[in-house]
């Protein structure tokens, strides 16, 4: 065929260009935009709301590398996935939105699901939003989206098509543009980072999310530097558990900046080093700081920054390994254990019951487990707690903070690693926001464990509440039995009562035709330290 709806040759358009998944919910301003999926090849998920197809969405671009689509309708479909597209915008991840938008609206009035500016509403929680009136401008822009994710900081991004232009004839899109986009490092920029860095008796590295794709690099860097070394929350993975100069993913803990403060060159690496990292506005460094970032805007960000290098971590990493470098001997590998074991102390005296169920966790789950968390407790001591083996495999809704994230991602993550291990971690609260989207993990057959983590309240509020001496209000709501409201979708449900049968039960959610709920409690963990 020359010539087909454009509804369907977006979807043409995007399976040459590599999308194999599209997430979202199909209406009558949209359905033109289902026309093209099977015929083009793409697996269609079903969301029970589009909170939860753009949630999938993030999940799905960040395991597998490639950008995440959602299909929305006009006005609350778009309305309602503008929570995930703030989150990805947040935490740098490649999802692209489509909508269908009214042909007109300024005549016009009372029509279904009209808004007053459908398109700046989007633009106000992603990089860029635009309305196509052509087929020449959804393909040009739909190339850009995805120009922008390779080469530039990925950041959500959202494209409307007015019904009238979805359900006319239109051409094939042109084939994809060839890639010729360079990300090597300038050679003076890694003579300055390598010189500081041989320069240097105590040099510390501090790794974030931009560091992922290139952590093997990064591993060497640090051990043929003898640096010292934290990882953001978005970093973890990047550090080598083992290595005895790694400092962990403490930065949140306050006398994190002593430790900095030793330093004699601090090096930031692809990370915001925002608040969600710090909880504090100074990084604590002394010495030296030198920033390493694609986005310009993060290069002079933090106070007392001496340099500001505008470049690729992977390239960097790679540059610098080609270089002659020193190893430093300042740091003391003894006194980076007794540090960690105090700050490990601390957060398991404030998040009682999580250490026991990390540590069992840990012992039993390959190497390859990618896990998806969301705002609670469990989570916040876990992301602290925890020491990943392979970066890039712990997702958590960092900067947006939004609650209801984990299950859904972990659906699109197991969609994108189909035969490999996902986990969901999610609080009793953040669970029920969207507690629906059990129906497309069980529909799609996904062998996913989703840990319920029930402590019967929304305790960090309760904890924050009183600290402001504020009597706690509104932070205990009734619950449901939640594994009887997994069997009703067709899940599967668990309720361990010992830590060997929580193990026990994760590891046989991995090899389920469905989905598994398995119900904790902090008594679970208390139980082993009491």
């Amino acid at each position: 065929m020359t010539t087909r709806p454009l509804g369907a040759q977006i979807s043409h358009m995007l399976k040459n260009r590599g999308v194999d998944v599209i997430f979202g919910i199909p209406g009558v301003h949209n359905q033109e935009m289902y026309r093209g999926i099977e015929e083009a090849g793409i697996t269609h998920v079903l969301a029970r709301h589009e909170q939860g197809a753009g949630f999938m969405a993030d999940g799905y671009a960040r395991a597998s590398g490639k950008p995440g689509i959602a299909y929305v309708i006009t006005g609350p479909g778009l309305c309602n996935i503008m929570t995930p597209m703030g989150q990805a915008y947040s935490d740098s991840v490649p999802v692209l939105v489509i909508s269908s938008c009214l042909d007109e609206t300024a005549a016009r009035r009372g029509q279904l699901h009209q808004m007053l500016d459908q398109e700046t509403a989007a633009r106000t929680v992603c990089d860029w939003s635009y309305e196509a009136r052509s087929a020449t401008a959804v393909y040009e822009l739909t190339d850009r989206a995805l120009a922008e994710f390779a080469g530039a900081r990925p950041r959500s991004k959202h494209i409307q098509v007015p019904i009238g232009t979805l359900e006319a004839q239109a051409p094939a899109a042109p084939p994809p543009p060839r890639p010729g986009m360079s990300r090597a490092a300038p050679p003076e920029m890694v003579d300055m980072v390598a010189e500081a860095l041989n320069a240097a008796e105590r040099p510390l590295l501090v790794l974030g999310g931009g560091c992922v794709d290139g952590a093997d690099l990064w591993r060497e860097v640090l051990q043929r530097t003898g640096a010292a070394s934290f990882t953001t929350y978005a970093g973890k993975g990047i550090a080598a558990p083992d290595d005895p100069l790694f400092f962990g993913s403490y930065l949140e803990l306050p006398d994190s900046a002593d430790q900095i403060a030793k330093a004699d060159l601090v090096l930031a690496v692809g990370t915001e080093l925002a608040e969600v990292d710090l909880w504090r506005v100074d990084l604590g460094h002394k010495a030296r700081f030198m920033r390493v970032d694609i986005d310009p805007s993060q290069l002079n960000s933090m106070p007392q920054t001496a340099d500001g290098l505008l470049c690729d971590a992977a390239a960097l990493a790679e540059g610098l390994l080609a270089r002659d470098l020193r190893r430093s001997t300042g740091w003391q590998a003894s006194d980076v254990a007794a540090t960690r074991a105090r700050w490990q102390a601390e957060v398991d005296m404030d998040a009682p019951g999580v250490l026991p169920v990390v540590q069992a966790l840990q012992a039993v789950l390959p190497d390859e487990t990618m896990i998806y968390s969301d705002m609670t407790t469990i989570a916040y001591a876990a992301l602290q707690l925890w020491d990943m083996p392979r970066a890039g495999h712990w997702h958590h809704p960092f900067g947006f903070g939004t609650l209801g994230y984990a299950m859904p991602a972990a659906i699109g993550g197991a969609m994108a690693r189909k035969g490999k291990p996902t986990l969901a971690i999610a609080g009793d609260y953040g669970f029920q926001y969207t507690v629906q989207e059990l129906g497309a993990a069980v529909e799609m057959k996904l062998p996913l464990p989703i840990i319920v983590w029930d402590n019967g309240k929304l305790l960090a509020i309760e904890n924050s509440m009183i600290s402001a001496q504020i009597a706690p209000n509104s932070v205990i709501a009734h619950n449901p039995d939640f594994c009887a409201l997994a069997r009703a979708y067709g899940a599967r449900a668990e309720a361990p009562e010992t830590l060997e049968a929580l193990q026990a039960a994760v590891l046989a959610a991995f090899e389920a035709d469905g989905p598994t709920l398995i119900y904790v409690t902090p008594d679970l963990g208390l139980e082993k330290t009491s």
